[in-house]
């Protein structure tokens, strides 16, 4: 089965860690604020969050396959996204996303980009980038936008944009997908931040791929508690 075949296979695989009913396909309308009401309801009680967050794995991006996300999901996964801590009120952070044939182009300027700084590389290699993006069904690029020489640390606006990704990993994951929070050389090089039109101040913290699993989900090595805990 080829990889854009793969993408397009309609029914979700069997085995995810964590799944949602059809009915919670779209919560973001449940969870937007009530503009009438004088306190929106915030932090409430999500026991089934723990599960979650316990049992939370990454699906490879070389494994994955579709459905994707719809544009309502991945809309919600983004909101959900964009509630991260943030000092400053800066929204440190922006999103770009790939999905249908941006995807085809994104490989496209991926090898273009690599010829510039690698131009040996072979007919196989360039292959294998123009088919990265191809991976998932959708992709999301965070892009870290720090504000310098204001009194909010550089540092925590860069780690604002991690928990952004964190936050869409858990998303994805919440409403019966899988993800992988990746960077690769594309997310350094130049060339591509270029193409991509960052500006000054603006690094790409990750490219986040959503889709399902073509193969289960294996539990990897966890911390040892008792040795990166202490107490003051």
């Amino acid at each position: 089965m080829t990889k854009e075949r793969a993408n397009s296979v309609k029914s979700p695989a069997p085995f995810l860690l964590n799944r949602v009913s059809e009915r919670h396909t779209n919560p973001t309308e449940r969870h937007r604020p009530d503009m009438d009401s004088a306190m929106p309801a915030l932090n409430r009680p999500a026991p089934d969050a723990i599960d979650l967050l316990l049992t939370r794995r990454s699906g490879s991006a070389k494994t994955m396959t579709g459905p994707g996300p719809t544009p309502a999901q991945l809309e919600t996964i983004l909101t959900a996204a964009a509630r991260v801590p943030d000092h400053g009120k800066l929204f440190p952070w922006r999103f770009i996303v790939f999905e249908g044939e941006a995807r085809r182009r994104m490989g496209e300027l991926l090898a273009e980009s690599l010829l510039e700084t690698e131009p040996q590389a072979g007919a196989e290699r360039l292959d294998m980038e123009r088919h990265r993006f191809l991976r998932a069904p959708v992709v999301v690029a965070v892009v870290s936008r720090v504000r310098e020489a204001i009194p909010i640390p550089e540092w925590e606006q860069m780690l604002s944009a991690g928990a952004v990704c964190q936050t869409m990993l858990i998303a994805a994951h919440a409403m019966g997908f899988v993800a992988n929070w990746l960077t690769e050389w594309c997310a350094f090089h130049p060339g591509v931040r270029d193409r991509l039109g960052l500006k000054s101040g603006e690094r790409i913290a990750g490219f986040i791929y959503i889709g399902q699993p073509a193969q289960p989900l294996e539990e990897r090595v966890r911390p040892d508690m008792a040795k990166i805990v202490t107490r003051f």
